[in-house]
């Protein structure tokens, strides 16, 4: 739990946020609101317009109607690195690190937000890299990691700006089970650094059912659903939307 936090004031609030390009309503009168040391996801079919909140949220999209507020203060029109010095980190669904820079010097380039020392960065970095159990690759080249380790580099070059809020977007896609469920298992540690968390996903429902205080439906840009997990998996507009038959199996 993040300790310097108001207790009374959301970390962060949506309220009635709707985003359209042309003529296709991305987000939809989104509202919902999140405390902090909370670990939120999102989740909902390709198209629901998930990316969508979390680019609005960090500044990279602006709504066209709606606010965002975080830590009371209104962000709706912030620049990305405005957002991101206020405490809003974020992953992407497609990692791109630095190719050409070792995994430490990658995440070193997060730590120089706050900090103009080459020592201070690379101790900051450090500490992330062992929370995230990578300190055997720190003087590996990016260009060469697998899946798994990419996308913990993408949550270390972002937990390296120490954000407040860190919204990881599809960050288990791709990977195994097995991979998705132990990154899943540090994403839960994340509000032991006072790191408050929004994740996105598709469709790995082990990592949202193991690792979620609370879940947000969205189907075509509309929020469905909110609630605990066990509860919106046995909710039929959910399973009719988005989870389809096996869960009816699955929850009875």
């Amino acid at each position: 739990m993040n300790k310097d936090a108001d207790p009374v004031t959301p970390l962060l609030e949506l309220r009635n946020v709707s985003k359209r390009f042309g003529g296709l309503r991305a987000v939809r009168e989104v509202s919902f609101t999140m405390g902090a040391g909370e670990i939120v996801f999102v989740i909902g079919p390709n198209g629901a317009g998930k990316t969508t909140v979390f680019n609005l949220v960090s500044g990279f999209f602006h709504p066209d109607e709606g606010s965002i507020l975080f830590q009371g203060k209104d962000v709706s029109k912030l620049a990305p690195h405005l957002s991101a010095r206020l405490g809003i980190g974020r992953t992407f669904q497609i990692v791109k690190p630095l190719a050409n820079l070792t995994v430490l010097q990658n995440v070193m380039l997060g730590a120089f937000m706050h900090t103009g020392s080459t020592q201070t960065a690379e101790a900051e970095a450090t500490k992330v890299l062992a929370f995230l159990q990578m300190s055997h690759l720190k003087d590996f080249s990016a260009s060469g990691l697998p899946l798994a380790a990419l996308k913990r580099l993408e949550i270390a070059r972002a937990l390296a700006t120490k954000p407040k809020l860190i919204l990881l977007d599809e960050v288990v896609s791709g990977l195994t089970t097995n991979e998705a469920l132990a990154l899943a298992e540090l994403i839960k540690r994340l509000p032991e650094w006072g790191v408050s968390v929004v994740g996105g996903v598709e469709h790995v429902m082990q990592v949202v059912m193991k690792i979620a205080d609370r879940v947000i439906v969205l189907d075509h840009g509309a929020k469905i659903a909110e609630g605990i997990p066990s509860e919106v998996v046995k909710n039929p507009e959910v399973i009719e939307a988005y989870l389809g038959a096996k869960y009816k199996e699955l929850v009875g």
